[in-house]
């Protein structure tokens, strides 16, 4: 497995170097700052490689960009409106542009309007460190009584709704400000937040697209942008939505394993796969993460590594980033399960036996707690997942 670590551009708090110094083989990247829909040209590209594999000062750092998350999908496509037609051709070239650098992993997901919803960015656990939460009575007071969505109320049994409500009530007006803030963050790298009423606009995009809509629309995109990834030799993979249950009266498509059959039994090709992420599969409690990857593993081009808690039963359920090794889900398994996708694929004599991962998320802890880095992306606590990751790569090497 190739260790590989997520850096958001020169704007990143936490370095290259960094990245390098934690034990990473390569980087994760993406043009955070390209709008959806438009062009990622040559010399974008380019430039972000030269900012990946040289330091301000023009040292080598000794990585390379080799992973994509995300090339985004615009909500035209997802919904078929607008110019939607135009961003695919402009998502193809994106990808022949990319290709043409070297960059044959490509990330993206098909979740609505938000990329991920966290209801606590900072949130202090037991040792003093921080991490962040999706708490979801603080969810639910944010939907029906901050948000004040349109039909929020038919989403929720009584007893749920009546907890929100108390909850609401005890917040002070710092505290609704920061929960709406947190909701709305969208996706990680992005410096601008929609407010309230671009919140609403945005989800009433939605109201005539249910579950089964958004999935043609997805695999309609598919078909369109498959053969060309298969002719480049790029190989897409979809993350899976975050967290994985309906939020806000959006519909989710990739939250479990039958979501993603039906996907990829609909556009059947080696060159349309799954990133394998289990933290945001593993706040569902019905996902068997491990034999996950016995089962679709023929189709992981990339894994998320990260461990998630449950705090209450459930689907929804509010949950917390974990330590990497603790949690609710069986790392171990995981870790496992893709050595041995690995082994059959060497054995088949496949080009990309080695499954690139990154230590997805982490605690702030030590340092971190006063660096200020993206949420979620902190060095030490990163470097930590990594180097227990790693420990239990070597443990199970030539073992599985």
């Amino acid at each position: 497995m190739r260790q590989t670590w997520r850096w958001f551009g020169p704007v990143d708090k936490v370095t290259v170097r960094d990245a390098r110094q934690a034990g990473a083989e390569a980087i994760v990247s993406a043009l955070h700052y390209v709008p959806y829909g438009e062009v990622w040209t040559p010399e974008e590209i380019a430039c972000r490689q030269h900012e990946v594999s040289h330091d301000g000062a023009g040292e080598p750092t000794g990585l390379h960009w080799e992973v994509v998350e995300s090339l985004p999908i615009s909500e035209e496509i997802k919904t078929q409106t607008g110019d939607w037609r135009r961003h695919i051709a402009n998502y193809i070239l994106s990808m022949e542009n990319l290709a043409r650098a070297g960059i044959e992993v490509i990330c993206y997901n098909f979740m609505p309007v938000l990329d991920w919803t966290r209801t606590d960015l900072a949130w202090r656990v037991a040792h003093g460190g921080t991490t962040m939460r999706f708490e979801l009575v603080d969810f639910v007071a944010y939907d029906l009584f901050i948000l004040q969505r349109d039909g929020a109320e038919d989403d929720y049994p009584v007893e749920l709704r009546e907890q929100a409500e108390g909850r609401f009530s005890t917040m002070t007006p710092e505290r609704r400000l920061q929960l709406s803030g947190n909701i709305n963050a969208g996706l990680p790298g992005a410096a601008a937040q929609p407010s309230l009423d671009d919140l609403k606009a945005q989800l009433a995009r939605y109201r005539t697209v249910d579950e089964d809509r958004l999935r043609r629309h997805l695999i309609d995109f598919l078909s369109d942008v498959v053969p060309q990834a298969e002719r480049l030799g790029v190989r897409l993979c979809c993350h899976p939505d975050d967290p994985p249950f309906p939020l806000l009266g959006l519909p989710r498509i990739m939250s479990t394993e039958a979501h993603y059959k039906a996907v990829l039994e609909a556009v059947r090709s080696p060159a349309s796969g799954v990133t394998f992420c289990t933290g945001s599969l593993g706040a569902r409690s019905d996902n068997d993460l491990p034999g996950m990857v016995d089962r679709l593993g023929d189709r992981i081009h990339f894994a998320h590594l990260r461990n998630v808690k449950r705090e209450t039963n459930g689907i929804p359920c509010s949950f917390y980033e974990d330590e990497h090794l603790t949690g609710d889900t069986d790392m171990v398994g995981v870790v496992a399960a893709l050595l041995r996708e690995e082994k059959r694929r060497c054995g088949e004599g496949r080009g990309d036996c080695v499954i690139p991962f990154r230590p997805d998320h982490g605690q702030d802890i030590l340092d971190d707690l006063e660096r200020g880095a993206q949420p979620g992306y902190p060095a030490i606590g990163r470097l930590k997942g990594l180097a227990e990751l790693r420990g239990v790569t070597a443990a199970l090497a030539g073992r599985v």
